[in-house]
């Protein structure tokens, strides 16, 4: 054997050795990318700890992002989409239904209920302004947590009631005795748990959940504390304030005496058929229906103007009104046919007989779900007419010009509809002559200026 050969295998064990030992090093790490030993010798600190920072956060964030991925990516099952819409239906048409009952109260009341007249000229006024449909009725979501907290006042009450009949039946029945006692105590009892009961639930919030479970350990744990209801003064006033009932009650007034101007002819029918059915009496208000006639071909339409410009001056802008009456003269005929034939006609019924005014807002239950769709109407026609300004410009065309006529030959005969009923009315209605001012069509939506 040669000096190279021997060389050579002295070269391939040691080779091998070489080979064993990084294997034996290698072996503590098994299922690791990198060796610490086999990077922390060679590479610099900076190299290091990228190094590091690759191997520790990239799986995180990957793992954390297909995470969200898979999350995204799962729908929802058909019975849970099926259950939130049936439970948004039904707690919109709850807060709807407790905005008309609380509108219908504010205008059973006098002076009070220039605010539910406000109201409906706030929502003619924000569709004009361009709010969507489920943005044109303000504080609705308010509204269905008093209507609900009111609903759970009625349930509450009704044992204490029960419990109060059958004491006062067995003190007649028995006085002094000792069935009556008991049913008295039992009624108070009743009284402070229920009271007890409401305030924890307003105390949490108010929501149907709160209502439903009253959460004893928390109840127990702070209940009795000062700092659980020390807040609540301050949250109803600020419930309270988030109502904006001045506001409402500033918008109706204006709104109110600038539509009295506009029913000036009105007056003037009034004090001519008091003073008799001479010539010159019929001739006069004879003119002066033509002319509240034309008053009331726009002024649907200006109150909701006035409502959108928060302005006064805005109720006698019938320039602007007549130049939005180009843009969409369909949509202002569907309007101006709900707010004065489809809606309010029928109401002429309810005005017949007087109701007691401890029950007067009864009818104006009806009077407000009638109304409250027509300021709708109204509001949804000058969006659509402004939009279309906005979007398409001055209308130009035939169909265009034809669509305007046409519109302005059946106006009249809308109007004529209406006033026919009114006349009517006169004769009909518990207030007499003054239903020519008392119009629900455009004032407040109350069938009396007072009950009986």
């Amino acid at each position: 054997m040669t000096d190279s050969d021997s060389l050579n295998l002295t070269d391939l064990a040691l080779e091998s050795k070489d080979l064993d030992s990084i294997d034996a090093a290698n072996e503590p790490f098994v299922g690791k990318l990198v060796s610490p030993e086999l990077v922390t010798d060679d590479l610099p600190a900076t190299t290091e700890s990228q190094l590091d920072d690759s191997l520790v956060e990239l799986p995180a964030s990957t793992s954390h992002q297909s995470l969200e991925t898979s999350a995204i990516e799962q729908p929802k099952s058909w019975f849970r989409r099926t259950v939130a819409w049936v439970s948004w239906c039904f707690r919109s048409l709850f807060c709807i239904a407790s905005l008309i009952v609380l509108l219908a109260f504010l205008t059973a009341i006098p002076i009070v209920q220039l605010i539910a007249f406000g109201y409906l000229l706030r929502v003619a006024g924000n569709l004009t302004a361009g709010a969507k449909f489920r943005d044109a009725l303000p504080h609705l979501q308010e509204a269905g947590q008093i209507g609900l907290a009111l609903t759970a006042l009625f349930l509450a009450a009704l044992p204490t009631q029960l419990l109060a009949h059958e004491e006062s039946v067995a003190e007649i029945v028995s006085p002094g005795s000792s069935q009556a006692t008991l049913l008295r105590w039992l009624s108070i009892a009743s009284s402070l748990l229920a009271i007890g009961y409401l305030m924890w639930a307003w105390a949490r919030g108010g929501r149907l959940v709160h209502y439903l479970w009253p959460q004893p350990k928390r109840f127990f744990r702070e209940g009795f504390r000062l700092k659980t209801w020390s807040s609540l003064p301050d949250r109803l006033w600020n419930f309270t304030t988030s109502l904006e009932l001045p506001t409402l009650f500033w918008l109706g007034l204006r709104g109110a005496a600038g539509t009295l101007v506009w029913l000036i002819p009105a007056f003037i029918i009034i004090t001519a058929f008091r003073e008799g059915e001479t010539g010159l009496a019929g001739l006069v208000g004879f003119l002066s229906l033509i002319l509240l006639g034309i008053s009331m071909l726009y002024l649907p339409m200006l109150q909701a103007h006035f409502a959108a410009e928060n302005r006064l001056r805005a109720l006698f802008d019938v320039r602007t009104i007549r130049r939005d009456f180009r843009h969409a003269p369909w949509a202002w005929l569907g309007a101006m046919i709900c707010s004065m034939v489809i809606l309010p006609i029928p109401l002429y019924l309810l005005k017949i007989e007087a109701t007691p005014r401890e029950v007067m807002w009864l009818p104006c239950l009806v009077f407000v779900a009638f109304i409250l769709p027509a300021r709708v109407a109204a509001g949804l026609a000058l969006r659509r007419a402004r939009h279309r300004a906005k979007v398409h410009g001055e209308p130009t065309g035939r169909w265009n010009t034809v669509s305007r006529w046409l519109v302005r030959l059946i106006m009249p005969a809308v109007v004529g509809v209406y006033l026919l009923f009114v006349y009517v009315s006169q004769y009909t209605s518990w207030d007499g002559y003054l239903t020519w001012v008392q119009q629900h069509a455009i004032l407040i939506p109350v069938p009396f200026l007072s009950g009986t």
